[in-house]
């Protein structure tokens, strides 16, 4: 009997077991199914492009290993968009007669900086110069959505919304005080009186200097914003400004409905709850059941493709662009992530390939180390040298580190309010010796000689040492400067007058000749052909080579990420508190993220991005 009621149980196991293989295989056989088959909607002969971003909008999506998206929902993604795929279907449907609309949800969309706002309106613009409507509607504005919302023809808004345009901020957590509670010596090493990347780990406040340069900075970004919008929206001069700087009194005026004063403002035509705007679509454009005849973003750049395909002409001759995102790092970085190595091994590719003219370096990072910087720039001088044109295109923000690797481009273009500049050098390095010493813990030992402890954080750094990394700093700010003297072609006093680490606007930037002109990754593309003398080319967007297991890998992301991103339990923190806890922590960050072999870096902490 005990014998037959194991054999039950076993029997239970094995079924059990048999039943979560197959459903395992069949869900990665689904995946695998989804990512690779061909699942383009069909197109309607009249329809609307329907475009809701998702998270972020980025030059370049992040490489997350699903595997670990499964194994822990902690770390999951953020969603991404790419920029490139909302303007090139932008650009598609302008010119496509079967696109009568273009239709924008962003109630998804959580941002990605001010210029990658004004590259998609741009398209935006492009289009509506067709005299095709553009549609846009959300529960709620955030200023970023807004931004995009403003292009439309009409603006509908939840009657329980709000179109919350607050003005533009740079703040900081300063951590002097708790160090010192800590009893954490902090050596910092800089030249540039403006390299404020520091500021939060040595002082409690912002500096004069560090204050004087953000609100110019950010003084400037607001005033472009609000004459967008006001140009968009045909509003008074004036009239964003005053709506942020008397949001309580204009509040009070409508009984504090924040919906019907975003309508008396003139920033939405109409109120629409979520029934209404389904209503109002499937009217605007009915399908045969009279619903909403529409494609999505990936759907429609799936039939572009198709039907778009480059001539054996323009494989011949491509321009490739290679993107630079994230912080620069020392190595092999997944994409997301700037790695010294891993951008120097495609532009040796690069130079592999003949059927490549011209390269365009898309740059969004405010910089990191000084080695993996040098290994780029140097990369981009040997395709240089190869006679491939290097034009470079900066996005949101392209400072310090970002700036070192585009000083010697062929041609550099920026967008208005492309963050960029902050020429300067700092190291930091902590010492815990009296948090040790509080702790009754005591270093002591002996080296070979007076430098051998330069490196050993629970003794207290020398004067000599001190000496020896100040002037290292030192020596590589003067590199910083020839670079920026030879690339530029300025003069060695102009250099040195905008250097110091200060901050420059795109637009600042091209009166001060840091960069040639302003313009988007299509003018980058286009400056880059005329560069090669090119009138027939294709467009190649490079990505790290993959193993096969890789891009399957990179495949079943997307799948995956949605699909843990629905079945995970809610946090009990809000997303925008665990957002804001991670920019209160971001100083500490550069202690921990960065990995430059002499710990000296060209890294812009204080550039809004």
């Amino acid at each position: 009997m005990l014998m037959r009621f194991f054999r039950f149980v076993g029997g239970i196991v094995s079924v059990l077991r048999t039943l979560v293989s197959v459903l395992v295989l069949g869900f990665v056989i689904a995946l695998v199914t989804n990512s690779f088959s061909d699942q383009s909607p069909p197109i309607a002969d009249r329809g609307a492009l329907f475009l809701q971003p998702e998270g972020v909008l980025v030059d370049q999506l992040t490489m997350i290993d699903p595997l670990a998206e499964v194994l822990n929902q902690a770390t999951q993604s953020q969603p991404e968009t790419l920029v490139r795929d909302m303007v090139r279907a932008i650009d598609s449907a302008a010119a496509d007669n079967r696109i009568s609309h273009l239709v924008l949800g962003l109630d998804e969309m959580e941002g990605g900086g001010i210029s990658k706002l004004a590259e998609i309106g741009s398209a935006l613009a492009r289009f509506k110069a067709t005299d095709k409507p553009i549609i846009a509607f959300a529960d709620d504005y955030g200023q970023q959505q807004y931004f995009l919302a403003a292009h439309a023809d009409e603006i509908l808004l939840n009657p329980l919304g709000s179109a919350q345009l607050f003005g533009f901020g740079s703040y900081a957590n300063y951590f002097k005080g708790a160090l010192d509670k800590l009893k954490v010596t902090m050596h910092v090493f800089r030249v540039g009186t403006h390299k404020s990347a520091i500021e939060p780990l040595i002082g409690n406040q912002m500096s004069d200097l560090a204050r004087e340069e953000r609100q110019r900075l950010i003084t400037s970004l607001w005033h472009y914003y609000g004459e967008q919008l006001e140009s968009l929206r045909n509003l008074p001069a004036g009239s964003i400004d005053d709506y942020a700087n008397r949001l309580d009194s204009k509040l009070r005026a409508v009984g504090g409905n924040a919906a019907e004063l975003a309508v008396t403002a003139g920033l939405v035509d109409r109120l629409a709850s979520r029934t209404e705007v389904g209503d109002y679509l499937n009217e605007l454009v009915p399908d045969k059941l009279g619903e909403f005849e529409y494609i999505g973003l990936h759907g429609y750049l799936q039939h572009i493709d198709r039907e778009q395909k480059p001539s054996e002409q323009q494989m011949a001759n491509k321009i490739a662009v290679v993107v630079a995102k994230g912080e620069i790092v020392d190595g092999r970085q997944p994409d997301g992530a700037v790695g010294g190595d891993s951008l120097a091994n495609m532009f040796a590719g690069v130079r592999k390939d003949d059927a490549v003219r011209a390269v365009v370096l898309r740059i969004d990072s405010p910089g990191g180390g000084v080695f993996a910087s040098e290994v780029i720039r140097d990369a981009i001088a040997a395709t240089r040298n190869a006679d491939i044109p290097v034009v470079v295109s900066m996005g949101s923000v392209a400072a310090s580190g970002g700036y070192w690797i585009a000083a010697e481009a062929d041609r550099v273009l920026a967008m208005p309010t492309t963050i960029t500049g902050s020429i300067g050098v700092f190291a930091v390095i902590p010492t815990i010796e009296q948090s040790l010493n509080t702790l009754g813990i005591h270093a002591d030992g002996v080296g070979s000689t007076s430098m051998a402890a330069i490196y050993q954080l629970d003794q207290p750094m020398t004067k000599q040492a001190s000496a020896v990394l100040q002037m290292g700093v030192e020596d590589i700010y003067r590199r910083f400067l020839n670079i920026v003297v030879e690339g530029r072609e300025l003069p060695p006093e102009v250099v040195a007058e905008i250097a110091e680490g200060r901050v420059w606007t795109g637009t600042k930037a091209l009166e001060l000749g840091l960069v040639d002109q302003l313009g988007d990754l299509k003018d980058a593309i286009r400056v880059a052909a005329e560069l090669a003398e090119l009138d027939v080319y294709s467009v190649d967007y490079r990505q790290q080579p993959m193993t096969f297991y890789q891009q399957l890998m990179s495949e079943m992301t997307v799948g995956i990420s949605r699909i843990m991103r629905r079945a995970a339990a809610p946090s009990w923190l809000p997303n925008w508190l665990t957002r804001a806890a991670q920019r209160a922590l971001q100083p500490l960050e550069i202690l921990d993220t960065l990995n430059d072999p002499r710990g000296i870096y060209l890294y812009c902490t204080a550039c809004p991005q």
